[in-house]
């Protein structure tokens, strides 16, 4: 799994900032790099797999999934259902 980089300085900060051990720091910056590096069409695909393992059916999946694109978490504007979609199915 990549990692995010820091500077020793950086770690040790972080370290003594939040009470982590170095084990727990490594599990959060593997946590941080996995969410922050997915792109909208990975976003997209997971989510839309998670819901259907809830139950959720797909109408409804995609317009939480639009909600959640929307709400500010990628820099690229929201998706419409139809967008959705097409990510998922192609």
């Amino acid at each position: 799994m990549k990692q995010l980089h820091l500077s020793p300085e950086q770690r040790r900060y972080l370290v003594e900032r939040y009470g982590f051990d170095e084990r727990e720091l490594d599990l959060l910056l593997g946590d941080l790099w996995s969410f922050t590096s997915e792109d909208p069409e990975a976003y997209v695909t997971r989510r839309h797999r998670e819901l259907q393992r809830e139950g959720w059916p797909n109408e409804a999946i995609f317009k939480r999934v639009a909600e959640e694109l929307g709400s500010g978490r990628f820099a690229s504007p929201g998706r419409t259902i139809r967008q959705i979609r097409r990510m998922i199915y192609g």
